[in-house]
């Protein structure tokens, strides 16, 4: 049986973090837009991550909505750590990057938005949410977005 927080299809993001002259992409699921005006998202990062380390450092970063064909990126962008891994070089290595405002991002996102963080809560569980306001925005394509059900049923996750 589907457990219940699995029932429902969302959206797969990166979120592109910028820390003195660094990069770095995780995968984000637990991602939900929380106000019209201003537009703000609530992201959740993972504890221990190179993520949230970056994010508690800077008050910048681009939130990628992905594309389908970005599914493959997945395991090693979500699944590896930052600290393990250098991403970006290996993205670059693979022509995956583009540039948008001056930041590094992937180029299989439907669309990019940049946020300047405002607010970040401790949990005290797996996860620390952070409040964003949005401060630029680019849609490249609503067609193909990669969702949660993909990864289920291409067995990149468990359901």
């Amino acid at each position: 049986m589907i457990r219940p927080w699995n029932m429902i299809n969302v959206p797969i993001y990166s979120l592109a973090t910028y820390v003195n002259g660094e990069v770095n992409m995780n995968i984000c699921s637990y991602v939900t837009a929380i106000s019209r005006k201003p537009k703000q998202y609530l992201v959740a990062l993972e504890n221990e991550s190179k993520t949230l380390d970056n994010i508690r450092k800077s008050d910048r970063a681009v939130l990628q909505l992905l594309q389908r064909s970005a599914q493959d990126l997945v395991k090693w962008l979500g699944m590896r750590s930052g600290y393990e891994i250098d991403k970006i070089n290996r993205l670059e290595k693979h022509d995956r990057t583009t540039s948008w405002k001056n930041y590094v991002v992937l180029k299989d996102a439907a669309a990019y938005l940049e946020l300047k963080k405002i607010k970040s809560i401790d949990l005290k569980s797996d996860h620390c949410i952070f409040c964003f306001d949005v401060l630029h925005s680019r849609s490249i394509s609503d067609q193909d977005i990669l969702m949660w059900q993909n990864l289920i049923d291409n067995k990149i996750i468990l359901n």
